[in-house]
């Protein structure tokens, strides 16, 4: 989770929502990425998106069954559904998003069981560090 917080820091930086994600797969970080929306022109852009896809790459495959993705927000509902897709086996996320959230805080998407595989959940992990970023963020954001 220290990874995702300095890649959160990274996209704050660059003017983005400061989000950031890795995959780890056997204890080593397989794919990483921050928000990139912005800066790609790409409403999927999101950290999770963008570890994943790097991810997915160094295996040279769209399923990632057996990698955890750790991010700092927790994720939207277009990011579980391409958790879902790619099979994630594990979700450790930090800061709970009461207004998008769909691992548990407005959706519980990963909990329904019509899906046909099943992620685990760990929400919470280093959560002051990970909301204390976004909320300066968005602070310093209104006050321009």
């Amino acid at each position: 989770m220290h990874e995702a917080l300095r890649l959160a820091r990274r996209a704050e930086a660059g003017q983005e929502v400061p989000v950031g994600a890795v995959v780890v797969y056997q204890d080593q970080i397989v794919g990483q990425g921050c928000n990139r929306s912005i800066t790609d022109i790409d409403p999927s852009a999101h950290a999770e998106v963008v570890a994943m896809r790097a991810a997915a790459k160094h295996f040279n495959n769209y399923r990632l069954p057996d990698a955890t993705l750790f991010v700092t927000l927790e994720p939207c509902v277009m990011c579980v559904g391409a958790m879902l897709h790619a099979r994630i086996k594990r979700l450790v996320f930090g800061a709970h998003d009461p207004k998008t959230g769909a691992s548990g805080s407005v959706f519980d998407l990963l909990a329904d069981p019509r899906h046909n595989h099943a992620v685990e959940v760990t929400g919470g992990v280093l959560e002051p560090e990970c909301s204390q970023l976004l909320r300066d963020f968005f602070k310093n954001r209104r006050g321009r």
